[in-house]
């Protein structure tokens, strides 16, 4: 198994680098689907593999190559982790089996998103100021999401980024990344870990995956278009979905 979650924090960190997502998204359902861990079970794994700054190598070649904002980066995080803790409450306190049809609901609505600002041309419906206190809420918002499905929040910062502050695919995508590189999952690694949710183990091997692909997914981004990319991931995640729904 240890070899199995090596290879799935490789996969998880090129996806990481090509979109900014964290990796958890990917990491969490396929250890419920493929290694049979519960629901709690891989949000704690998947959180606190992230807690390091597996995906440094990218970030610093996405700066170099002039894409991050290091201050935005530096107040994501600050919301990110404050609604993480929120996040793991949520999840520790609610029905399993409700939290994992809230999954599933999130997984396919990802699905539209990755689709569906493709096929919008990523219109844009209103631009927020570019305050502290706007990027604040959006790590919150974030945060949250993380602690209650175990990923690194991403997933809802690039969007964000993208269709309310009007930055382009890779500066959303590499400021996304920089605001994971912190330890932003802390509080809900925390709340998992003293309620025996998390194994340590586990976590280093999927951690060390991701620190080799996050820099292999970050050179793919720079260097090639990742709509190729962004169709498989968005498979991968309709079987997913499909896998916990019917399990």
């Amino acid at each position: 198994m240890l070899l199995a979650l090596l290879v799935l924090g490789l996969f998880a960190g090129i996806l990481s680098g090509l979109f900014g997502i964290g990796g958890g998204i990917v990491m969490v359902p396929a250890m419920i689907v493929l290694f049979n861990f519960s629901m709690l079970q891989a949000n704690a794994v998947s959180l606190a593999a992230m807690l390091l700054p597996v995906g440094i190598l990218g970030v610093i070649k996405y700066y170099k190559e002039g894409f991050i904002d290091l201050k935005i980066a530096l107040i994501i995080s600050l919301g990110l982790m404050i609604g993480s803790g929120f996040g793991a409450e949520i999840a520790l306190w609610i029905n399993v089996k409700i939290l994992e049809k809230l999954y599933v609901v999130f997984l396919l609505y990802n699905v539209f998103l990755y689709f569906g600002l493709k096929f919008s041309k990523q219109k844009k419906v209103y631009h927020l100021k570019t305050s502290t206190l706007n990027f604040i809420i959006v790590g919150i918002i974030a945060g949250v999401i993380a602690g209650m499905f175990g990923k690194g929040g991403g997933i809802i910062i690039v969007p964000f980024l993208i269709n309310f502050f009007n930055f382009d695919t890779r500066k959303a995508t590499a400021t996304s990344l920089a605001a994971l590189q912190l330890p932003v999952g802390l509080p809900g690694v925390y709340l998992y870990a003293v309620n025996g949710q998390l194994n340590y183990i586990f976590a280093a091997m999927l951690a060390a995956g991701i620190i080799i692909g996050t820099y292999l997914g970050t050179h793919i981004a720079i260097r090639i278009p990742a709509e190729r990319f962004k169709k498989i991931y968005a498979l991968f995640l309709i079987f997913a979905a499909i896998s916990i729904l019917l399990k």
